[in-house]
């Protein structure tokens, strides 16, 4: 697949947040979104074998916390709410056993159906027809996700065997409850009862507040199909986005990313997680590219509406590019800012220079011992991160990456450096890379990678590396699974880097997390 033409525009819309702080311009039209974080009634043997009546009967328990959270949404004045994946249904299914929970609906662009208003037109639509009907009698937007079937004949060759597609699908209605959207999820997370569509979906739909959103489901946002190439080939900047997302951490938790995904591509994203915290599974949250409003709790039970204000994202490659070189002027402020404290070492990029410059003072104490340790179940070389300040460098295969520190003060805390330049291949394969400062679970080197969810330790960091991929998501968690925004990232002599003086709370995972698509 040639990615050029692609490529090119992202690297022409790196950075792109602070072009708005630099600018101070602020956005003229704003919208009202909602997302509802749903603990799902979940069948208590997904395995077994039910009636569509019995099966209708569970799923109306879930949409009748649904209409709740509609009505509550709309008289805040949300003029769209996004549901999460699995919500209505369930998970575990076998292909049989989801079958009386799937209702039909057309993925023809040249139907138009209202659900509501016109309920006897398909058969198999009650769930549908619910979902048309919170739509139109709240006049909101809404986005929620089901399973649906579809027939098919055995002279196409993609067919199953019984002669039905069985889709994990997005549905999209307006204010009117009229039907304008549907996607179908592509990249499937070991959902055995459902198919992947013979091609990827790219789906949107337009609204008079926002203008155009697109929509995915949960794992596809790893993966340059369709996410990524719908994002850059309709130059979307709202995109709806259910999930059923069971958090990893250091480096991929659910609230994490999904930041680091709206602030990579400049785009408010929506994202509605479902709530299972035995599961692993919340973070749910409204995000710009310099703003979030989350929710992630593994505390407690039940639901939780997140509704905000947000702006209506205009930003062009034009902006973007000017951002870009507003960037390579202030690096070298940037730099200086850093450093301005008494420092015996300086690491910063010289013009002209590919690399990044290394000053080592005579006398320095020896560079620290490089380890390795497993961490999202790859095998990262670490080097730890000693002392009050100081400059580290690792690599492995093509991929180096440079970490300059200070800490405010020093705590009995093991942080620790890691690279990773490699194909990942548990729970999905693709190819990673990554330079990661993160805390530790302990003191020993063994403990590196482990999941960690509090930190007291205050790091002032410039962290980079030379990334072969254009597509950089950069991570900034704190403290009990909050976030936290750089103050200057970009593109500076073929690195990828990011600034930040003094987190907002304890660090816990600072990270550029590269995806070579191409190489997956």
């Amino acid at each position: 697949m040639a990615y050029d033409m692609v490529d090119l525009c992202w690297k022409l819309s790196v950075c792109f947040f602070c072009s708005q702080v630099v600018s101070g311009r602020v956005e003229e039209a704003r919208y009202i979104a909602a997302v509802y974080e749903h603990e799902s009634i979940l069948s208590p043997d997904p395995t077994a074998l039910v009636d569509r009546r019995s099966a209708l009967q569970l799923m109306g328990r879930n949409l009748d916390i649904y209409e709740q959270q509609v009505m509550a949404a709309a008289r805040q004045g949300a003029q769209i709410i996004v549901f999460p994946e699995d919500g209505i249904h369930g998970f575990n299914f076998t292909r049989r056993s989801v079958y009386p929970y799937l209702d039909f609906v057309p993925h023809s662009r040249a139907v138009k159906w209202n659900p509501c208003r016109e309920m006897y037109l398909f058969n198999d639509t009650e769930v549908l027809q619910r979902l048309s009907c919170m739509a139109l009698n709240n006049k909101i937007f809404l986005v929620a996700n089901l399973g649906t079937k579809q027939p098919c004949a055995h002279t196409d060759p993609h067919c199953p065997s019984d002669g039905r597609y069985q889709f994990n699908t997005n549905v999209a209605f307006d204010d009117a409850g009229m039907l304008v959207a549907t996607y179908r999820k592509h990249n499937l997370y070991f959902e055995y009862a459902f198919d992947a569509p013979p091609e990827p979906d790219y789906k949107l739909f337009e609204t008079p507040f926002a203008g155009k959103f697109g929509m995915f489901t949960c794992f596809d946002i790893l993966f340059f199909e369709p996410a990524v190439k719908l994002i850059r080939q309709y130059n979307l900047k709202q995109i709806v986005y259910p999930t059923a997302w069971m958090n990893q951490l250091p480096l991929l938790s659910a609230v994490e990313f999904q930041q680091a995904f709206a602030t990579a591509f400049n785009i408010n994203i929506l994202a509605a997680n479902i709530h299972h915290p035995t599961l692993g599974m919340t973070g749910s949250g409204i995000y710009t590219p310099v703003k979030s409003f989350i929710y992630h709790n593994m505390e407690s039970y039940g639901g939780k509406l997140i509704v905000a204000e947000i702006p209506v994202i205009t930003t062009d490659y034009k902006t973007s590019l000017e951002s870009n070189e507003r960037f390579g002027e202030n690096l070298h402020q940037s730099c200086k800012t850093f450093t301005s404290a008494p420092t015996d070492d300086q690491v910063c990029f010289k013009e002209g220079q590919e690399t990044p410059a290394r000053v080592l003072e005579k006398g320095m104490e020896p560079l620290p011992p490089q380890f390795y340790a497993e961490m999202m179940y790859d095998n990262f070389t670490f080097v730890p991160v000693w002392g009050e300040k100081g400059e580290l460098q690792v690599c492995s295969n093509t991929l180096c990456c440079y970490l300059n520190y200070k800490r405010a003060v020093l705590t009995d805390e093991l942080y620790a450096l890691g690279v990773f330049d490699g194909l990942h291949t548990v729970h999905g394969t693709y190819y990673v890379q990554a330079c990661a400062l993160v805390k530790c679970g302990g003191l020993s080197f063994s403990t590196c990678g482990q999941e960690v969810t509090d930190a007291s330790a205050l790091i002032d960091f410039q962290l980079w590396g030379n990334m072969s991929t254009p597509y950089i998501f950069p991570l900034l968690l704190t403290s009990g699974i909050t976030l936290d925004f750089a103050d200057h990232m970009g593109w500076k002599n073929h690195h990828y880097f990011m600034s930040k003086n003094r987190t907002s709370s304890g660090l816990l995972t600072a990270a550029l997390y590269g995806r070579w698509y191409e190489k997956d």
